[in-house]
């Protein structure tokens, strides 16, 4: 049976350790990819005493931590450069450059919001966002209809059409909320 060869053991690189170097450090900010092999114990020496940001100055640290909290990849502020470069042929359903109406698209984006349930018309009429107490309902439907009723407007026909919107709009919510 021939003998199987031994795997190679690193010895750590301090000088005068003969202990297995088994964790690896880096040598230098400029060559990450380098690494000291050392021992538990001189790794963790050598942990403790490593400064990556040794010998930069304030703004070079600071142009180092921004420069880490992209990935390194080149930004600018939303909206200024994207527009710029390309143009109004982009799609903008969001707005991110902050010219939605510039992107041609303006009638196709109105055309495909689907339609307000009843619930949320009825929402828009008493102008009113869930959560809501029956009282504050019933509160905000006496105002509507008080500055409404066509008693208060002469008669006024659209006034009448409106009162009726609001008492369809009253049925709506009192239903889908409080029964």
């Amino acid at each position: 049976m021939a003998s199987e060869p031994q795997p190679q053991i690193r010895v750590c690189d301090r000088a005068g350790c003969l202990a297995g170097g088994d964790f690896r450090a880096p040598r230098s900010r400029a060559s990450l990819d380098a690494f000291f092999w050392f021992c538990l114990e001189h790794v963790r020496e050598y942990n403790a005493a490593w400064n990556y940001y040794a010998g930069m100055s304030e703004a070079e640290i600071e142009a180092e931590v921004r420069n880490d909290t992209v990935w390194q990849r080149p930004t600018w502020p939303l909206g200024s450069r994207f527009s710029a470069l390309h143009g109004p042929h982009i799609r903008d359903d969001f707005g991110v450059t902050g010219d939605a109406e510039s992107d041609g698209h303006s009638e196709r984006r109105n055309e495909r919001r689907r339609p307000l349930s009843a619930q949320e018309e009825a929402l828009a009429v008493f102008e009113i966002t869930p959560p809501f107490t029956v009282v504050r309902l019933k509160a905000r439907y006496k105002e509507l209809v008080k500055l409404h009723h066509p008693d208060a407007n002469g008669g006024d026909k659209e006034s009448e059409e409106r009162l009726k919107t609001i008492n369809q709009a009253y049925a709506t919510l009192k239903a889908s909320y409080f029964s």
